[in-house]
């Protein structure tokens, strides 16, 4: 049974002035296949209901308390029910909101980290097993078609045996929070707050999508860690900058290095990635460009759009070479093939048997145990710790 209309979607947070929340509306929206029909936009009532108003929604529609919305939309007839829930709030909310929808019987979309904690994780992971419904995270970077495209030549076996994956996250974006902080003002960001965004900052915040991003491309899982964070920003809590030496199961090696005061870089995620037949190397800055490199051959540039990318590249693009695509497109990816599994959830079809190409809850889970870990390793001195069992 094919879905004849679009799927139906609920967004919790992302009211005015969020900037996540406006890249989810676009993302969703990109394709032509979801639609955006209610919303709980704050926590602020008032400003839920202007932001409902801002993007011309039913103002029946529109709630004030996301626990009264999931009661609300449940209710509703079969042929006007909301498909799935995209939840955008800060971490030490996700569970709580995700565990009503999924228990009033909804589809989830979710910002990552997954939760505030890894027992969260573990129980929210449970709670969706249990319900059988679809809950994708969004670490958007997976969406990229020449990401698609390294993580295709990696399973080709065209890298051979992996060796050594050096990913990294730069951003620069606190270092004006540090200077302001030496001068003694108060700097005050909820991403800084233990309370809020739980034991990590920049680990938690763009270190899990580096991690997740080099696990995405070489299908290498950490064995243990070695650990090092730094709070440069003065009498912040929470850690701007870390650096970890990583073994993975298998034998292979890696350095991950995550930083907020890396002055100058805006978003430079990258990895490079060295095998035994060759290296591959990608920069979200430059999205449309794989390199390949190989010592007995000149060096490759490969870019999205044309004949020779793989399948899985080509069907993450939408625009011929020479058009470039970027953020808002490999968000959108991970929406596509998400509404995929949800329509076929909705429609009571059996999923492909490759299965759906978006970060699931198990992808949560692990990005959880790999913060813990981290601020594990560093609290210990950086010790080497391992991973426990997701």
């Amino acid at each position: 049974m094919t879905l004849n209309r679009k799927l139906r979607y609920g967004m919790i947070g992302g009211g005015r002035g969020a900037f996540i929340g406006a890249v989810h509306r676009m993302a969703a929206a990109l394709d032509g296949r979801i639609e955006l029909a209610a919303g709980c936009f704050s926590a602020d009532p008032k400003k839920s209901r202007a932001s409902g108003a801002d993007l011309h929604l039913d103002p029946a529609r529109v709630y004030a308390d996301y626990k009264q919305m999931a009661a609300a939309e449940a209710a509703r007839p079969a042929a006007a029910r909301l498909d799935f829930v995209s939840i955008v709030t800060r971490n030490n909310t996700h569970f709580e909101i995700a565990r009503a929808f999924l228990e009033a019987g909804f589809n989830i979309v979710c910002e990552k980290p997954l939760a505030y904690s890894l027992a969260e994780a573990r129980k929210l992971r449970d709670i969706v097993r249990r319900t059988g419904k679809v809950f994708a995270l969004t670490h958007n970077y997976t969406g990229y078609p020449m990401v698609r495209e390294a993580r295709a030549k990696v399973r080709a076996g065209e890298l051979g045996q992996i060796l050594k994956v050096v990913v990294e996250y730069p951003q620069g974006y606190a270092i004006t929070n540090l200077a302001s902080a030496q001068k003694g003002a108060q700097i005050s960001s909820w991403r800084a707050s233990p309370a809020v965004a739980g034991v990590s900052n920049c680990m938690g915040d763009i270190g899990t999508h580096a991690e997740n991003l080099a696990r995405y491309i070489t299908g290498l899982e950490i064995d243990e860690l070695c650990a090092e964070l730094t709070s440069f920003i003065p009498n912040s809590p929470l850690d701007d900058d870390g650096n970890c030496l990583i073994r993975y199961k298998g034998g292979a090696r890696g350095i991950l290095y995550a930083s907020q005061i890396s002055n100058g870089d805006e978003n430079n995620l990258n990895i490079r990635v060295y095998g035994t037949k060759a290296g591959l190397e990608w920069h979200q800055e430059h999205p449309n460009e794989l390199i390949i490199k190989s010592a007995d051959r000149p060096t490759q540039i490969w870019r999205r759009g044309n004949s020779y990318v793989s399948a899985a590249a080509s069907a993450a693009t939408r625009t011929p070479f020479g058009h470039p695509e970027a953020f808002i497109e490999a968000f959108a990816n991970i929406y596509l093939a998400a509404a995929a599994a949800i329509a076929d959830e909705v429609t009571g079809r059996e999923p492909p048997k490759t299965g759906y190409d978006f970060p699931t809850i198990d992808d949560g889970v692990t990005g959880m145990a790999f913060i813990e870990t981290v601020v594990k390793s560093s609290r210990k001195g950086a010790r080497w710790t391992k991973l426990p069992a997701a």
